[in-house]
């Protein structure tokens, strides 16, 4: 009987470090291709996608590295001795346009195009900085991040009752996609300052989203359009579930409110009744990764597996059904985008860090 138990234990232990090895290794080989096919050494920038006939830039557009600063941010902590965010870092200020309200990120290389600047393309990058900034303590991630919510805060008015657009000077649409990251950053500058009005931000964000954008399942829609008589864009994301989980287990954390966690799990329930299905979250590879944010969040409060474990199948299920065997990059097109090499670089080094 004690030798049966002993067993038992061994092969779980085995299929759990085993599993780890498995989505670090994934996550190298994504690392890897990436800087093979997607990196340009000459210019210090990344190009959108393996192929160039497809690629609308001589360059990635900025989302592609909202994607991969988070990936290396999170390889940074799957192998602390290695430096992945230095060569993203220095990309992406090749984006950086100081014009006035306030200095931001554009969506395009600045000296090649001046391009639209996106609050939530800003959001994203801020959130990996100020990620980076909780791990290494290196002041220069907390004053991005800083800069990048003032950023973010010239997109806000009380039109529709609050909330922030999703592109500067574009009046048309306020999305759960620039609020739920909005307040994410907000969270992270009270935990890492203490200041109490970036709390109050964050609080004020949030109860406009889940008046506004949240439906009846615990799922978001996309967007409020506030020039079409309010006119709400119900198409559903996993991001923006993601995002919202994610606030509302940091707001647990900081207020010790139950009705955070409550919120939180029906959340987590929701979404996956809603895009779970044949062992596949169906949105894309980056968007899920942001679920994972949240569904890891949860898992450190309530320690339910079911999400991450699910989140588990579907990695390993694009894993072999998705890889292209000859550049180890992953995508139903011929064409891999760098968005989703980061995306899925993200899930898999997140995953091989669960205990």
């Amino acid at each position: 009987m004690y030798r049966l138990l002993w067993l038992t234990v061994a092969y779980i232990l085995f299929s759990v470090t085993s599993f780890a090895q498995t989505n670090a290794q994934r996550a190298d080989l994504l690392q890897a291709a990436v800087d093979r096919h997607l990196y340009e050494p000459r210019t210090g920038l990344y190009i959108q996608t393996s192929d160039p006939a497809k690629n609308h830039n001589l360059h990635a557009d900025l989302w592609g590295l909202c994607a991969l600063v988070q990936a290396a941010n999170e390889m940074e902590q799957l192998h602390p001795q290695k430096r992945y965010l230095k060569p993203v870092v220095a990309a992406i200020d090749q984006y950086y346009d100081p014009i006035p309200p306030a200095p931001g990120y554009a969506s395009y290389v600045v000296k090649e195009r001046r391009e639209d600047r996106y609050y939530d393309d800003n959001q994203w990058i801020g959130i990996a900085y100020l990620d980076a900034w909780a791990r290494t303590k290196q002041r220069s991630y907390l004053d991005k991040g800083t800069e990048i919510y003032r950023f973010m805060m010239t997109g806000y008015d009380t039109i529709s009752g609050g909330g922030l657009y999703w592109k500067e000077g574009d009046k048309r649409t306020k999305n759960t996609c620039s609020n739920g990251p909005g307040i994410l950053l907000a969270l992270q500058l009270y935990e890492a300052t203490q200041r109490k009005d970036y709390l109050d931000t964050a609080l004020l964000l949030y109860q406009w989203t889940n008046r506004h954008l949240r439906n009846a399942d615990g799922v978001y829609w996309d967007a409020i359009k506030p020039q079409q008589n309010n006119r709400i864009d119900s198409a559903t994301y996993t991001y923006n579930s993601g995002t919202m989980l994610e606030a509302n287990v940091k707001l647990y954390r900081i207020t010790k409110q139950p009705q955070y966690l409550k919120e939180a799990q029906q959340i987590a329930a929701g979404a996956y009744q809603h895009f779970y299905r044949e062992g596949r979250f169906h949105s894309s590879y980056w968007f899920n990764a942001v679920l994972l944010r949240g569904y890891l969040a949860l898992y450190k409060e309530d320690k339910v597996r079911k999400y991450v474990d699910a989140m588990q199948a579907y990695a390993d299920k694009v894993w072999e059904e998705d890889r292209d065997r000859a550049t180890q990059m992953l995508g139903k097109r011929p064409e891999k985008e760098l968005l989703g090499q980061a995306g899925m670089m993200e899930i898999y080094a997140r995953l091989a860090t669960i205990q």
